[in-house]
């Protein structure tokens, strides 16, 4: 690992890393496999728009790499964890997510913070336990932000959340989604609820909310949107929130009319008729597997069954960390994509210019 910045924070000494290499135990490896994971997470490459030279076929298994968290044991959900540790200095730990590990969850439930006891064990923090900083959510792949230090846990989260008030983004995601947004880059504003229809917890968009409707819990919402690259119909994008709501990401792209690929609780609500995309409304649409053209699905190399399956591509790829001093350059914590999003990059033709 190749060192960035060193300083002092609340008595407790940090050193921020560009992400390096890092190799696996015996054990590791076997977790791993039982985990269902295939390949290790890495940055994609940088091959020939629409090459699929170096992709290999998924087999009956769609997605073989990803995490199945029902066939994993307490031990091995602790191998896992360790083995995605991209960066440990003084208290803080970064891990990069595998897709679809909770951070919490029901009590008895096996989940990120459920194993942190474990976790800090196995790291060698002794009886410092570690807590979660910042993390993204269970669909969500990349960055866990853990400390073993609350001074350190304390300015940190400050940090954000002034941050969040002067509207300066800290975390960076990368998505890729079905359709190109009409703004290849900009800000998307939408006031946002969360409401329980039908069993489930959705999150609604709602138009020209009073002041009754902020204050029974309806939140303007903001995230900073660029397109990277676009291909095949599809866009590789970069997401910076300004605020903090449930779910945030996956409405504000479906407002775009481009659902994030493997968004099987949103998509439903964008339709099509004659060749042009609409809104359906929120509240009347339940979730369900998202449908995607044919043209799409060749172009993936998937089967229907398997585009059902498919987790959803969007990923925590970097988070902005405070300096020792004010006018610091912030510390940039930076995670690889998982193998199924640096596939659908390659199938897609998607580069980082």
């Amino acid at each position: 690992m190749r060192a960035v910045l060193a300083r002092e924070m609340g008595g407790c000494r940090i050193l921020g890393h560009v992400l390096g290499s890092w190799r696996r135990g015996p054990e590791v490896q076997a977790a791993f496999k039982t985990a269902g994971f295939g390949t290790e997470a890495r940055t994609f490459s940088r091959q020939p728009r629409g090459s699929s030279k170096l992709l290999r076929p998924l087999g009956n298994l769609p997605f073989p790499e990803l995490l199945q968290p029902e066939n994993l044991s307490r031990e091995q959900l602790v191998d896992v964890l360790k083995a995605s540790v991209v960066d440990q200095k003084g208290p803080l730990v970064t891990l990069n997510k595998p897709q679809g590990l909770p951070v919490t969850g029901k009590p008895g439930a096996l989940t990120l913070l459920s194993v942190l006891p474990e976790l800090s064990q196995s790291l060698g923090l002794g009886e410092k336990e570690l807590q979660v900083v910042r993390a993204s959510g269970k669909e969500t792949s990349g960055l866990v932000l853990l400390s073993s230090c609350p001074q350190t846990a304390s300015r940190l989260q400050k940090f954000f959340t002034y941050s969040q008030r002067a509207q300066r983004p800290t975390a960076t995601y990368w998505a890729v989604t079905d359709g190109i947004p009409a703004i290849s880059e900009g800000k998307i504003q939408a006031a946002l609820k969360l409401e329980h229809i039908d069993g489930v917890d959705l999150v609604v968009p709602v138009k020209s909310p009073s002041r009754k409707d902020i204050l029974a819990g309806v939140k303007r919402t903001v995230t900073h949107c660029h397109v990277v690259a676009t291909g095949c119909g599809c866009a590789l994008v970069q997401l910076q929130p300004l605020t903090v709501f449930p779910s945030q990401l996956q409405v504000h792209m479906v407002l775009q009319l481009c659902p994030v690929l493997g968004d099987h609780k949103y998509s439903a609500r964008v339709g099509t008729a004659l060749g042009q995309r609409f809104l359906l409304p929120a509240e009347s649409i339940k979730p369900q597997k998202q449908v995607l053209d044919e043209a799409l699905i060749r172009r993936l190399q998937l089967t229907r069954s398997q585009a059902a399956q498919m987790p959803l591509h969007l990923h925590l790829h970097c988070l902005s960390l405070p300096g020792s001093r004010p006018k610091d350059t912030p510390i940039k914590l930076l995670a690889p994509l998982p193998p199924y999003f640096s596939r659908t990059l390659q199938c897609l033709g998607l580069r980082q210019e």
